[in-house]
């Protein structure tokens, strides 16, 4: 019996050591472009929910400071999977950086705002030869600022200051204004600390406004990881839909925010992304088509024809 019982103990030894933690080949990692921006909420309910663990992976979430620093973090190799505009892809195939869109993420700018402080007299037509800050050069925020450049028909420097200085160099003043992203948008105009004088949801046109990007190298080695990786996502983004009290309760946890901020953050923006992320889907190929149209009226110029920006071999199925 002491034979059968310590054959039976070595055989779950064995098998625990084969099954063993999740190894760095099965970890996916996850950039993303700053720290109080919805894809964050998305990862780190898709981590808490065990969502990646039911995919039979782990992830491993690093904040950048800005979307052009986390592409630049893709393209070294710091990160498998990250959440960009397509601008980015499309001017990083142009450099050699081959990486394609292979989930639809949000297809509009969900509570971006070009923002001033509540004291300032100006209007976007007095930004004329003014200072605006911007995340980064190639940003979401800095196409944002030269869409309006261009469709105002003003100009005036863009100012880098990273995401988490948008606020501060705003309020400080040291630039007149900025393109601040929710729920930092929400917050800062709640508080009375500064006021909208363009709402970029509703002046610009509905486009592909951000996708989950990978490279092309990386979707060709290991599509299981990437599709075991989106599922896990729009899982979490099916999760915060179901589940208001405890989604609105994160977002003030994670970016120390009133529930107040972290509800008008999960009503106006949570609530208006992407549910399937299909990009075989028959409106996408005009959303991105529009997007990348945008980013050029903005002075982006190294424009790919969409199938170069789009994978279609990728359809999330939601993790439950």
């Amino acid at each position: 019996m002491k034979i059968n019982r310590r054959h039976a103990f070595m055989s779950l030894v064995a098998a625990a050591m084969l099954a063993g933690p999740a190894s760095a080949a099965d970890t996916i990692r996850v950039g993303l472009p700053t720290k109080t921006y919805w894809p964050t909420t998305i990862a780190e309910t898709a981590v808490r929910q065990k969502l990646f663990e039911k995919e039979g992976i782990q992830a491993e979430l690093t904040i950048y400071r800005s979307g052009a620093e986390t592409f630049e973090g893709m393209a070294a190799g710091a990160a498998d999977i990250i959440l960009d505009p397509p601008s980015l892809v499309s001017a990083g195939r142009k450099k050699g950086v081959m990486s394609r869109i292979v989930a639809n993420a949000a297809m509009g700018n969900f509570g971006w705002q070009l923002m001033v402080p509540t004291k300032s007299t100006l209007h976007v037509k007095d930004l004329n030869g003014k200072k605006v800050a911007i995340t980064a050069a190639g940003s979401g925020s800095d196409l944002l600022a030269l869409w309006t450049i261009q469709d105002k028909k003003i100009d005036f420097t863009r100012v880098p200051v990273g995401g988490g200085g948008l606020v501060p160099n705003l309020l400080a003043g040291n630039v007149e204004a900025a393109v601040v992203y929710s729920p930092l948008s929400f917050q800062i105009s709640k508080s009375g600390e500064a006021r909208t004088i363009l709402d970029y949801a509703t002046a610009v046109p509905p486009n592909l406004t951000a996708g989950w990007i990978v490279l092309d190298k990386f979707a060709d080695a290991k599509p299981q990881m990437v599709q075991k990786a989106v599922n896990a996502l729009y899982g979490a983004v099916a999760f915060m839909r179901a589940n208001r009290d405890v989604t609105v309760k994160l977002i003030a946890e994670l970016y120390e925010m009133p529930p107040e901020i972290a509800g008008l953050e999960y009503d106006n923006t949570i609530m208006k992304l992407e549910t399937s992320g299909d990009m075989g889907a028959a409106n996408v190929n005009a959303a991105v088509q529009l997007s990348l149209d945008l980013a050029k009226l903005g002075g982006l110029k190294d424009i790919v024809p969409v199938e170069d920006v789009i994978s279609t071999k990728f359809k999330p199925v939601p993790t439950k």
